[in-house]
Parts: structure tokens; sequence; C-alpha cells
């Protein structure tokens, strides 16, 4: 990507969006509890401990699935280059305007669509493979296929030196991502969250496991 001057901070809009992030995100758990991962927002503790895992400070463009209302979104613009692209998948229509209308940062492109598709939305915005997938979505809630399919759908958009990045509570993810990654390259977890997560990487290229039933 071409060089660019230092960007400004992502910048929130200090209005009733922001204050009203926490009840929508509660609420939109309620209403599609297999499609938000929790009751609510990550904690920075847990942002950092992704930001670190996902080396955002070397990507050029980067995609998150699952945004929700913004916050981690605006954690991850924080930690990006200033001539990066954050594109994020928001399968909920309403929380997918919800980031539009409360993050102004001109680095931010919010899709709303199936994380199943991820070529799809790179290609309907212009945008080249990622070197990082960051996602909270809760694969401990989907039907194996479609939890399949959304792995599948990140191994096969991947940098060649991209790495996926998943934050979860349960360890479904690492079950699966097996079948499709093999082994993690690094996974820990983050007790300072509520509830408390756990966080893996994968990294493109790596080699399958077995399935294991």
């Amino acid at each position: 990507m071409p060089n660019a001057q230092p960007h400004p901070q992502p910048r929130a809009r200090k209005s009733k969006l922001a204050t009203d992030a926490p009840v929508l995100f509660f609420k939109s758990f309620l209403e599609r509890p297999k499609e938000v991962g929790s009751i609510i927002p990550s904690s920075r503790f847990l942002e950092r401990r992704v930001m670190r895992c996902a080396r955002l400070d070397q990507a050029n463009i980067v995609v998150e699935l699952g945004p929700g209302t913004g916050g981690t979104t605006q954690a991850l613009l924080r930690a990006m280059r200033p001539d990066a692209v954050l594109l994020a998948i928001e399968i909920n229509p309403r929380l997918a305007e919800r980031v539009r209308a409360r993050i102004t940062d001109p680095r931010l492109v919010v899709h709303c669509g199936s994380a199943e598709d991820i070529p799809g939305a790179l290609a309907a915005h212009g945008l080249a493979a990622p070197d990082a997938v960051i996602s909270g979505i809760p694969f401990s809630t989907m039907p194996r296929p479609v939890a399949l399919g959304i792995l599948r759908s990140i191994r096969d958009c991947l940098a060649p030196t991209g790495c996926f990045v998943a934050y979860q509570v349960r360890d479904r993810v690492a079950v699966l991502a097996r079948e499709v990654f093999g082994k993690p390259s690094h996974a820990e977890l983050e007790v300072r969250n509520v509830p408390p997560m756990r966080v893996w990487r994968y990294d493109a290229g790596s080699s399958p496991s077995p399935r294991l039933r």
C-alpha cells in the first residue's frame, strides 16, 4: 500500500450511539445468541492480548468477523498502521449499521454479510488477501458444517504469511480448526474478561490434522 502520513486515532461519535452500545450488544445477544459471542463487549485486557497475537503492527489488511457494536473494532484500529485497512464483516444488519454510524475512521470498511464468504467480501471492496483474520463469533453454537465452512473461508483467503486469531469462551473452535489448520501456533487464556476467554492463533500454510471425533 502507498505510504501515508500518521493517521489520527479512530474516533467514535460521542453521543447516544456510544452510550447505548452495551444495551444494543446485550439485546443482540438475546435475539441471536448463536451469532453473538458474549453478553457484554470485550475487556481492554482481552483486546490487547488479541492485538499481540494478531501482530497488527505488521498488517496491511485485517478482517474482523463479528464486530458487534464496534468496541473491539476501535481497539483494532488503534493498533493498526495508518495506511492499513480493516474489513469488518457483520451478519446482523442492525449491528453493522451501528458500527458504520459510530466509527468514522476512513480505514474501516463495514460489510454486512456472512463469514462463510470472506473472499467474496474482500472482492466486493477491492481488497487483497488479509494478513490477519480475527474472530470472536461463537463457533461453539454453530452447526458443524457452518463452522467448518467459515474456517475454510478463512484459510482460503489468508495471505501466505497471514494468521487467524480466534477468541472464544469454549474450545470448540480449536477442535474444529485441527481439520483445517492443524495445531495452533499460539494459545493462551485471558481471565480479565467476563467471561474469561481463550485466544488461539493459526498461521497460514499450517497442515491440518486427521479428523477427531
